[in-house]
């Protein structure tokens, strides 16, 4: 037995009984063990593979942790070993020692076994002093929920529990990482810490007694609180959380994307201000590659040298700079009483305009700028502002969210690090330096970016729509107690405290769910024009101090590359099945109007008389063919809006205008510019259509901007008009010989085909209804290229395509203009083009499919597989043949004119009707003309009307 002479007992020896040394400074020990510096304390002379093996140091330790055991509560009991002379102490205590050398668990208690089973034959260990000891047998002890030993081996008399570290790393696929004081058992698949020990008297002891409180505040929650807290650096983490004391690095991905950067060259010595704003730091970061959601590139940050609090004001332009910091000023002089004595900056030119120079010298504030080309002298704001980036880019990368949203971020991150331990401050936060009596979180912070659900507070919501719109957070309110989220189906800002999360659910599952570039791109903010009643969608919007507009965006500088057109950055919900429209087939698109001046102001029949057999009873589906019947009730279902009101008012139709506005502005359509004096502006309108898909679905909606041409005066900002569009007894016949061929009738739709013209005379634009550019006001758009509802557009751009077919090797037909055609040994492919609908035949399959690879090289097209929808013209195939009709329009009509409850005729008029010269006049003969004119156009498949 090892004693103390802190007890009053002489030293004496455990191993050879003399007195005057210790076990491990026994010779007769050290003579036994000489060629084998390492004693096995257990090794297997059965069926036990290896052997346990520990120095005698060890082994003198172990016998001192058994002697520390006679001086607790826990019961021991003496025992007399047959294997050597001394006594032995056998402990029930269920501590387990962690042993880097045994090859297998080994307890002298059998109470701690949940399963066991005996060895027979039995086998023998070997322990220190080379005497032998049977093995019981072995079995199960869970010491730990988390890390259950098997094959655990029963000693008898034996005073140890010994936790192989071989065997648990093979049998729970686990690591076992040492550190002084500590070790941590980790499971290799999850990289959840499973378990952990404390160094005791130079053993480590396994702990029984921690293992839920390992797992609760594990790896996984440390993340989140780091996710949330907007990526604070580990050092800041272990002072908020101090169980996280023990944690040495946290392995986060978007902080390596977001804060890599060169390692310091010299520590920074600082001496920090006296008083609160005796000094401020200040730098100006842009111009941002990216613009954010409100339209701002640049911002300012003002740091306060005492407390290194920090406040930041987001920018269109640097001139801005002088209004914010007259509003910090003012605003630091109201809350805190004291003025701005120092500020500190680069040399800017913003910083030496000469009302910023004039505003310094009114209140005395000393403005210390530093020298040319040395930024470390500004080192403050200087880091401050790679701080905020750092963390905004954190934010960004972690939830996959959109670039445009970069503004919400820097704020989020200047939220949150105000509100983080700074070493400069001891410890404390710039929050608390300044308002110690405030709560340093008035709402809990969450994980920037993730999906949210905010309370619809619309008054017009019925019992049966949803509660809830579904958003984006970014951030907080500064001046309300609650969450700033976005909500793309209305687009706009929302605060609201009534807000639930899915903080693992990141609202942007991938980059590229929300559109975003390395350019600048249209950011639209969309609000229901005035005379629409207010509807609130959240307890408090974002105060704008701008006047209300239909909507507002911001717009894209020119682009350096010939990029397709982007596609809007403001997504909507599937909202279900929607009342949408088709616009009414007109012999030119150069012609479009909007319905509403296609309305024919003809009174419908008064009275209850109905007829007994109508013609919306006579016209029947049974005839068609169930593809064919799709596509025709697909398109009775379609109507366009009447005015911009109602297309902003669903989100559909506000999506294809952003889109359209998005198109224009990456190809560089107009300027904006101050009407110069002498020019006058022409006005513009939008005009709305339904794409469809060859099985008759819808396949998108359509706003086209088109200018109002009418208002050009000839010479002025106009010349030559002319362009040719295909003849619809072309159409008839190119139709009539694939029928006859049995050859494959292809359709190709291109996009925005009147921007690829470009306008060589000055035609000024306003700007379109329901949409003004930003800091704008007042201006108006300077066309650079041709556009629908121009005289010239037309003409245009069919010299830019007939240019483009010729060098494919394509010919001009010469009684059409508008048909092009090629011949090869192969066969022949013929074309005919009316404004940006292209149909294409004949019986070279290899020509015709070079000749849609080429057109997609040089504008961008849209392959809408076979012919079924040209023109208003309903084509379907079958085999006796190619059927054409214009049922949709002819419905169309009879409803708008009230005639589709009329009884049905064989022939269009009176037969035998005396026209005369004597009768009353029409009261107004427009309507009659554009009656007859929409008569004439169903002449193509009804030639008995003509």
């Amino acid at each position: 037995m090892f004693c103390t002479t802190q007890f009053g007992r002489e030293i004496r020896c455990n191993y050879c009984k003399k007195p005057g040394h210790l076990l491990k400074e026994c010779r007769k020990l050290l003579f036994k063990n000489q060629g084998n510096q390492l004693a096995h304390v257990a090794s297997a002379t059965s069926s036990f593979d290896g052997s346990i093996a520990i120095s005698s140091d060890e082994y003198a330790k172990f016998i001192c942790y058994q002697e520390s055991l006679k001086h607790s509560s826990t019961p021991i009991s003496v025992v007399a070993n047959s294997g050597i002379s001394n006594t032995c102490l056998v402990s029930s205590s269920s501590k387990w020692v962690i042993d880097s050398g045994a090859t297998d668990h080994m307890t002298g208690n059998p109470s701690l076994f949940s399963s066991f089973h005996s060895h027979l034959p039995a086998s023998s260990v070997t322990l220190a002093d080379g005497s032998t000891s049977p093995v019981l047998g072995s079995g199960t002890v869970v010491p730990t929920s988390t890390l259950p030993l098997s094959s655990v081996l029963s000693l008898p008399n034996f005073a140890f529990n010994l936790l192989s570290i071989s065997k648990i790393t093979r049998t729970l696929n686990c690591s076992v990482t040492f550190f002084p004081g500590y070790c941590v058992f980790q499971d290799l698949l999850t990289k959840h810490t499973i378990g952990q020990g404390h160094e005791s008297g130079g053993l480590y002891i396994l702990d029984t007694s921690i293992t839920k409180g390992i797992s609760c505040l594990g790896v996984g929650n440390l993340l989140e609180a780091h996710y949330r807290l907007g990526h604070p650096s580990l050092s800041l983490m272990k002072q908020l959380y101090p169980q996280f004391n023990k944690v040495s690095s946290i392995q986060c991905e978007s902080c390596e994307f977001a804060k890599h950067h060169r390692t310091s060259l010299s520590p920074r010595l600082n001496k920090r201000a006296n008083g609160p704003f005796d000094l401020v730091h200040t730098d100006v970061w842009g111009a941002c590659p990216v613009v954010s959601k409100p339209g701002f590139k640049y911002f300012v940050t003002f740091v306060d040298d005492y407390s290194r609090m920090t406040w930041v004001y987001f920018m269109k332009r640097r001139s801005e700079l002088f209004t914010h910091f007259s509003a910090f000023c003012a605003e630091i002089k109201t809350q805190f009483n004291v003025p701005v004595r120092v500020l500190r900056g680069d040399n800017a030119q913003e910083y030496l305009s000469a009302p910023f120079k004039s505003f310094m010298l009114q209140y005395g504030i000393i403005h210390q700028t530093s020298c040319v080309d040395t930024p470390p002298q500004n080192g403050v704001a200087e880091r401050k502002n790679r701080h905020l980036l750092e963390t905004a880019r954190a934010l960004l990368f972690q939830m996959n969210v959109p670039k445009q949203f970069c503004a919400d971020a820097v704020s989020t991150s200047c939220f949150l690090i105000n509100r983080m331990p700074s070493s400069v401050l001891d410890g404390k936060t710039p929050y608390q330096c300044l308002f110690p009596n405030k709560e340093l979180f008035p709402i809990p912070p969450k994980i920037f970016g993730c999906t949210c659900f905010v309370r619809d507070v619309n008054p017009h919501r019925t019992k049966l729509d949803p509660k809830s719109l579904k958003c984006i957070l970014l951030g907080y309110s500064r001046v309300q107690k609650g969450y700033r989220c976005f909500c793309p189906s209305t687009g706009r800002y929302l605060i609201s405290i009534d807000v639930s999360f899915h903080e693992n659910t990141p609202f942007s599952s991938s980059k590229t769910d929300i559109h975003e570039d390395n350019d600048e791109i249209l950011i639209y903010t969309v609000t229901i024009p005035e005379t629409t009643p207010s509807v609130t969608m959240s307890n408090v919007t974002d105060p704008d101090p701008r006047p209300p507009v239909h909507l507002v965006y911001t717009r894209r500088h020119k682009a350096q590359d010939h990029s397709p057109p982007v596609t809007p950055v403001i997504t909507y919900p599937d909202t279900g099945p929607t009342s949408i429209s088709c616009p009414e087939p007109v012999p030119a698109s150069s012609d479009l109007v909007s319905t509403s001046d296609l309305d024919l102001p003809i009174a419908l029949r008064k009275g209850t008389r109905s007829c007994t057999h109508p013609i919306s009873s006579f016209v029947s589906y049974s005839q068609l063919s169930p593809a064919s019947c799709s596509f025709v009730a697909s398109i009775d279902s379609i109507s366009v809006p009447k005015s911009v009101k109602e297309a902003l008012s669903h989100p559909e139709w506000r999506h294809a205008m952003v889109e359209e506005m998005n198109a224009l502005d990456l190809n560089g359509t107009w300027d904006l510019v101050y009407l110069p004096s002498g020019k006058k502006s022409i006005g513009c309108k939008w005009v709305f259509a339904v794409k469809v898909n060859p099985d008759g679905s819808v396949a998108r909606l359509k706003a086209r901007l088109v200018a109002k041409g009418y208002a050009q005066t000839y010479g002025v900002d106009y010349s030559n008009t002319f362009s040719p569009v295909a003849k619809l007894t072309s159409v008839r016949l190119l139709i009539s010989l694939a029928a006859t061929h049995d050859w494959h009738l292809h359709q190709l739709d291109i996009k925005n085909a009147f921007l690829h013209g470009d306008l060589q005379e000055e035609v000024y634009m306003e700007q379109p209804p329901g949409f003004v550019a930003q800091g704008e006001y007042g201006k108006v758009c300077r066309l650079r290229k041709s556009l629908y509802g121009l005289k010239q557009s037309p003409r245009a751009w069919f010299g830019k395509f007939s240019q483009s077919i010729e060098r494919f090797g394509m010919i001009k037909g010469q009684s059409d203009h508008s048909v092009f055609y090629r011949k090869t040994k192969a066969g022949i492919t013929l074309l005919v083009v009316y404004v940006d609908d292209i149909v294409i035949t004949g019986s070279d399959t290899a020509g015709i499919l070079a000749l849609k690879n080429f057109l997609h090289s040089q504008f961008q097209t849209k392959d809408l597989g076979s012919l079924k929808y040209f023109l208003g013209i309903e084509v379907t195939r079958s085999k006796k043949g190619i059927f054409l009709s214009q049922r949709k329009y002819v419905l169309d009509l009879l409803t708008e004119t009230g005639k589709l409850g009329a009884k049905p005729n064989t022939t269009p008029m009176v037969p035998n009707v005396q026209l005369t010269s004597e009768g009353i006049p029409f009261e107004d003969p427009e309507r009659y003309r554009r009656l007859v004119g929409k008569l004439n156009y169903l002449a193509v498949t009804r030639p008995d009307i003509a």
